[in-house]
């Protein structure tokens, strides 16, 4: 290899090392839950799409006031492993508890992560209204909005496997689609929480792949 090709190579590299940074995406959200669901109350879910663990200690949450400062802290949970999905609920501790047998029964499964925040300023709307997540720093790291939520039994959360940020969500989940299935005990209740089967590739994953195309292409294009 060239020394033109290693230096591509090494800068495709640490770009994608860069971008395990940023991974933390909104992929679930469900604002009627506090009034429609045996647990009382709202829940979001976050997910790792990076190849690396990201710490999340410090980091805040807010509706559509949009400031860090007026946000709750995120309580419970410090780390989001690579690929992982974590459930953040209105509450406490015990509400965490309540959530997983509402949603599992008997058959939680295993590392399955639920936190909690709280705060007078933090409601989600079932009217309309947005989430933003802050790191320890006030950098904001995924936002979503969404309108009117599910009226009507079964509830269905708001799906966004698809991974789309700083931007309206409206997908609701579907019984067998990314993951979605029907509460175990509250029938009026359909979401994916800590199960989202179509999650993005990690950014650094598809960086690396376009990196070494385009490596490949210039070392081709040497050869004639």
């Amino acid at each position: 290899m060239s020394n033109s090709l290693r230096y591509l190579a090494a800068a495709v590299l640490a770009a994608t090392s860069f971008a395990a940074s940023a991974a933390v995406t909104i992929t679930e959200v469900a604002p009627w839950s506090s009034g429609n669901s045996p647990v009382g109350a709202d829940w979001f879910e976050l997910t790792n799409t990076g190849s690396s663990a990201v710490d999340i200690t410090g980091w805040k949450v807010d509706d559509s006031s949009n400031s860090f400062a007026a946000g709750a802290a995120l309580n419970g949970i410090t780390n989001i492993a690579a690929g992982q999905s974590v459930i953040f609920l209105e509450g406490n501790a015990a509400k965490t508890e309540l959530f997983k047998t509402n949603w599992f029964g008997g058959s939680v499964p295993a590392g399955l992560a639920v936190g909690y925040y709280s705060g007078s300023g933090i409601g989600l709307s079932t009217s309309s209204d947005a989430l933003n997540i802050f790191n320890a720093s006030g950098a904001l790291q995924a936002k979503v909005t969404f309108g009117a939520s599910d009226s009507s039994s079964p509830y269905q959360s708001f799906d966004n496997a698809a991974g789309l940020n700083n931007t309206a969500v409206s997908q609701l989940s579907v019984v067998g689609i990314n993951g979605a299935f029907v509460a175990a005990n509250s029938a009026s209740e359909i979401g994916s929480p800590g199960s989202i089967a179509a999650v993005p590739e990690p950014e650094t994953y598809a960086m690396l792949l376009a990196g070494l195309g385009l490596i490949g292409a210039v070392a081709r294009k040497r050869q004639h």
